[in-house]
């Protein structure tokens, strides 16, 4: 059988600062319609930045959709059409004070195909020297320094929980 859906109608729901919401009908492989909610997003990085050969930056920062802090990895949101290793090299700068001398793309994941496009770009960094710390006006972040057997055994316990990170741990 052929796997396909072909669009019929699409309707924009809503289209803000960060997604767009779209309301779209398609006929699906059996002929049968159905409808699909859609995000848009422009895409991520996220940057595995390593002080030394064993300890990794992380950023705490409170995440309003589960009302709590939260451990990730330094990482941000793309403007649409930017380079990646250009976002990659400003966010970690912004949000960990940290400049890289050493950056290698690692690949990319997308966070939830059901129904979100958004790709986030994997970074390792290493070679590490002094930047300045910057960010947005809204954004409040702690910068950790945590050994890397303490942020898997933090994975494993379920206290990391965010996406980005642990695909990123995976490669």
């Amino acid at each position: 059988m052929k796997y396909y859906e072909k669009t019929i109608n699409e309707n924009i729901i809503y289209d803000g600062k960060v997604v767009r919401l779209k309301l779209q009908e398609v006929e699906i492989q059996n002929g049968m319609r159905a409808k699909r909610e859609i995000i848009n997003h422009p895409g991520g990085v996220a940057i595995l930045a390593y002080k030394d050969e064993d300890t990794i930056l992380m950023v705490e920062q409170y995440r309003k959709p589960f009302d709590r802090l939260m451990i990730e990895l330094p990482a941000g949101k793309l403007e649409y059409g930017e380079d990646i290793e250009i976002c990659g090299r400003r966010e970690l700068e912004e949000e960990t004070g940290y400049k890289a001398n050493n950056f290698k793309y690692l690949g990319s994941v997308v966070s939830s195909p059901g129904f979100c496009d958004e790709k986030i770009h994997l970074f390792k960094a290493s070679d590490l020297v002094k930047g300045s710390i910057g960010g947005d006006e809204d954004e409040f972040i702690n910068v950790l320094e945590i050994k890397k057997h303490k942020v898997l055994e933090m994975i494993k316990s379920g206290e990391i929980t965010d996406a980005k990170t642990i695909c990123a741990f995976m490669y």
